[in-house]
C-alpha cells in the first residue's frame, strides 16, 4: 500500500496526459498515440512539476511499459505466423540484418551512443513503437534516447504511407508483393495497414491490405529474439565493466516470456469474445502512458539540438530494410 500510494500521484498524471493522446492518435492513426504521448510530455515538463510525482513517472515508464509489452501478447495467433513465415520469414532475417548492420557502421561514424543506435536499428527492422518499447528497459536506456528513436521512426512512418503505394505502381509490383514489402519494411502496424488499404483501395481488392498486416505482425515476433539477444550483450558489457558483481537476472526481459505466453493463450485457448481484444487495446493505451511517463522526463532542448544524427541513421537504416526487401523478395520470386 505504501509503494502504491507513493507511485499513485505520477501514475494518476501520466494517465490523464494520455487520455488526450490516445483520442488523438484514434483520429491521426498515421500519427498514433504514443507520439501524441511524447509531445504531450515533453510540453508539460515546461512546468516544474512536484518531486511527489517522480516515483509514479518512473514506475510508469518501466514496469507498465513491460506489462503493455505482455499485452500486446494477446494480438499473435501462431497459426497465422506460422503460415505467413514460410513466406516471409527469410526476407525478415536478411532486412532484420541489413538494419543491424547498418546502424552499427553509420552509428560509428555518425558518432550516436550505442542505446539510440541499438533502438533505432530495432524500430526500423522489427515494428517501430513496440520494438523499441520492449528493448528499452533490456539496454537500460535514457528517456531521452527512447523519445529520439520513437520520433525518428515516425517521421519515417509518415514517408513510408505516402511513398510506398506510388512506388509499388512504379515498381509494377503485385498484390502479394506489396502486401509482403509494406509488411516487411513499413516500421508501425498502423501505417501498415494505410499503405496497404491505400493499395488495396486502388487495386480493387483486400489482398495486400491483409497480407501486409499479417506479415507485420509476425515481425512483432521477432521481439523476443533480439531481446534476449540485447539482454546477453548488455550483461555481458556490464560484468566487463563492473567485474563479477553484475547479475543478468537484473535486465533479463522477463515480461517477454509473459508476451510468448500470452500469445500461446490466445492461440490454443477459447477466450471469451473480445478479451483478447480488449487487452491488446489496453495494452497500447499503457504504451501510450509509458511514452507521456519518458516525454516527462525528456529535455526537450537536448532532443532537438541532437535530433539531426538520429533521423540521418534512421534514414539510411530504412533506405537500406526497403530495397534489401524487394530485393530478396526478387530472388525468391514473390514480387
Amino acid at each position: 500500500m505504501g509503494i502504491m500510494k507513493k507511485n499513485l500521484p505520477g501514475i494518476l498524471l501520466c494517465l490523464l496526459i494520455a487520455i488526450p493522446a490516445w483520442l488523438l492518435g484514434k483520429q491521426f492513426p498515421i500519427i498514433g498515440g504514443p507520439v501524441f504521448g511524447i509531445l504531450f510530455g515533453m510540453l508539460i515538463t515546461i512546468w516544474k512539476k512536484p518531486i511527489f510525482f517522480q516515483s509514479g513517472i518512473k514506475f510508469t515508464s518501466k514496469i507498465l511499459l513491460q506489462l503493455s509489452i505482455i499485452l500486446l501478447g494477446f494480438e499473435m495467433n501462431l497459426y497465422h505466423v506460422i503460415e505467413v513465415g514460410q513466406q516471409s520469414l527469410m526476407v525478415m532475417l536478411f532486412t532484420l540484418s541489413t538494419s543491424f548492420t547498418i546502424a552499427y557502421f553509420v552509428g560509428k561514424m555518425m558518432k550516436i551512443d550505442r542505446n539510440t543506435t541499438i533502438l533505432i536499428g530495432v524500430g526500423t527492422s522489427i515494428c517501430g513503437g513496440s520494438a523499441i518499447a520492449a528493448t528499452a528497459p533490456v539496454i537500460q536506456s535514457k528517456e531521452e534516447e527512447v523519445a529520439q528513436a520513437i520520433s525518428t521512426i515516425f517521421l519515417f512512418n509518415i514517408v513510408a504511407v505516402f511513398l510506398f503505394p506510388m512506388l509499388g505502381h512504379l515498381l509494377g509490383l503485385s498484390d502479394t508483393g506489396f502486401g509482403m514489402w509494406a509488411g516487411t519494411a513499413i516500421n508501425d502496424t498502423s501505417s501498415v495497414v494505410a499503405a496497404g488499404a491505400s493499395w488495396s483501395a486502388s487495386a480493387g481488392n483486400n489482398i495486400a491490405l491483409n497480407l501486409a498486416t499479417i506479415v507485420k505482425l509476425t515481425r512483432t515476433l521477432m521481439i523476443v529474439p533480439i531481446t534476449f539477444s540485447l539482454a546477453i550483450y548488455t550483461s555481458h558489457k556490464a560484468k566487463k565493466e563492473a567485474g563479477n558483481n553484475f547479475n543478468i537476472i537484473k535486465i533479463f526481459p522477463w515480461f517477454v516470456i509473459g508476451f510468448i505466453l500470452a500469445a500461446i493463450i490466445n492461440t490454443f485457448v477459447e477466450l471469451p469474445i473480445g478479451l483478447g481484444s480488449n487487452l491488446v487495446m489496453i495494452g497500447k493505451f499503457m504504451i501510450v502512458m509509458a511514452m507521456c511517463a519518458i516525454g516527462l522526463n525528456t529535455d526537450f532542448k537536448h532532443l532537438i539540438t541532437d535530433g539531426l544524427k538520429p533521423i540521418g541513421l534512421g534514414l539510411c537504416c530504412w533506405f537500406g530494410v526497403a530495397v534489401v526487401s524487394l530485393l530478396v523478395q526478387s530472388l525468391m520470386g514473390l514480387l
